[in-house]
C-alpha cells in the first residue's frame, strides 16, 4: 500500500460521519480526487463525465444518491463536517472534524495530482 493509501485510509477514520437528509445532493457537484482515490472507484465512460457535467453533478450521483458512498473521495466526506464546507441544509455530525484533520485533508489534496472525477 502506497504512502498517500495509508494517509488517506486514516483521514477517512478521522472524518466523523452524519446522516444526510434523504433525497438530498446539494453537495454532490463535480469534484476533484487523487489518483489513489479514482483507482477505488468505477471506471467511467468519456460520454457518462460529459453527460454529468453538463448537468453540474458528479459521474458517481445515480437516481439513489451516490453510488461509491463507502469509497467516496475525502473532500466528498469532509462535506457537512467543517464550517468552511457547511451543508446548506444544517446536517452535520455532533462532532465536527477537527481543524488539523480538515488541514491534512486539504494539504493532501494540494500535494497530490487531482483529476477531475
Amino acid at each position: 500500500m502506497s504512502c498517500t493509501n495509508r494517509k488517506i485510509d486514516q483521514l477517512r477514520l478521522q472524518i466523523p460521519r452524519f446522516a444526510c437528509e434523504p433525497g438530498c445532493h446539494d453537495c454532490c457537484g463535480p469534484v476533484t480526487a487523487s489518483a489513489e482515490e479514482l483507482a477505488r472507484l468505477p471506471v467511467k465512460s468519456i460520454a457518462e463525465h460529459d453527460a454529468a457535467l453538463a448537468e453540474y453533478n458528479c459521474v458517481h450521483l445515480g437516481p439513489q444518491g451516490c453510488e461509491v458512498y463507502a469509497q467516496r473521495p475525502l473532500i466528498c466526506r469532509l462535506f457537512g463536517t467543517t464550517a468552511s464546507l457547511p451543508c446548506p441544509r444544517g446536517r452535520g455530525p455532533e462532532q465536527p472534524t477537527g481543524p488539523a484533520v480538515e488541514a491534512r485533508v486539504h494539504r493532501l489534496i494540494a500535494t497530490t495530482r487531482q483529476r477531475l472525477v
